[in-house]
């Protein structure tokens, strides 16, 4: 699976050209033929970069959410996954705010309004069920990434559960503190049996990764979830990259039944 800010296109031709849609998406589609994830946990997606998207990954592949403004549109962090590994069971799409079941709503100092998409998925192989969600959270307000944990931890109750997102916040951080402080949530990186790359800034913008940058792109799970790989994905189509942030990908494997509320 992966988590994956695709960098939303922006309109115009003041922007530098890496940054140009036009510029990146065969890189982008490029990335996705190679690498045919079960799941992409993407962030900053428009409608029209949603459907290159499920294009490049092909047939067996559909999505779920919309954009975050009050009619479904602007960008958003839709889910991807493969029709032939996972059944979808049920999803909804909830803003991070004090109105949750409010499309558009906006709460705790954030600019933008704030998403988050929740699917339960149940894997055709074994049959287990296990709820995915995916968001990417606010770069500038502490306290709206901390309310929205908050909320987010909630969506992961039960598990089995996995979290991918843009938390805009690196290790150690007092986000990151509320989100895996009490142990029901684990950084998949950390727990990975093997990691495959080093670990390097996930915002890269355009240059090469350092290794002196905080990983802000982040893939947790339940306890009940193994993780047997991680990487960071470097990747560029010829000298494009895809985005300005790199992907970050792991292999898991869910163990357990579904607790029942």
């Amino acid at each position: 699976m992966i988590t994956f800010n695709v960098r939303r296109r922006m309109s115009g031709l003041a922007w530098r050209r890496a940054d140009r849609w036009r510029h990146r998406e065969a890189a982008v589609r490029a990335l996705l033929r190679m690498e045919q994830p079960t799941i992409v946990g993407a962030q900053e997606v428009l409608a029209d970069q949603a459907d290159a998207m499920r294009d490049a990954l092909g047939a067996r592949y559909r999505f779920i959410g919309r954009g975050h403004g009050p009619r479904g549109t602007g960008e958003g962090c839709p889910l991807f996954f493969d029709t032939e590994r996972l059944d979808l069971v049920e999803w909804e799409q909830t803003a991070l705010s004090e109105h949750s079941r409010e499309p558009g709503s906006r709460s705790w100092g954030n600019l933008i309004p704030r998403i988050a998409v929740t699917a339960l998925f149940r894997d055709r192989g074994t049959g287990l069920v296990f709820t995915a969600v995916n968001t990417h959270l606010d770069p500038f307000s502490s306290r709206s990434r901390i309310r929205s944990v908050e909320a987010l931890l909630a969506m992961a109750d039960p598990g089995p559960a996995i979290l991918t997102g843009d938390l805009n916040a690196g290790e150690g951080s007092r986000t990151l503190r509320a989100l895996l402080g009490d142990g029901s949530l684990r950084d998949a990186w950390t727990a990975a049996g093997e990691r495959v790359t080093a670990s390097v800034g996930t915002f890269a913008n355009y240059r090469a990764p350092r290794p002196d940058r905080a990983r802000i792109d982040w893939i947790v799970v339940t306890p009940d979830v193994g993780v047997e790989r991680a990487a960071i994905n470097a990747f560029r189509h010829g000298d494009v990259w895809p985005s300005d942030h790199l992907p970050v990908q792991a292999v898991v494997t869910v163990r357990t039944e579904r607790a029942r509320q």
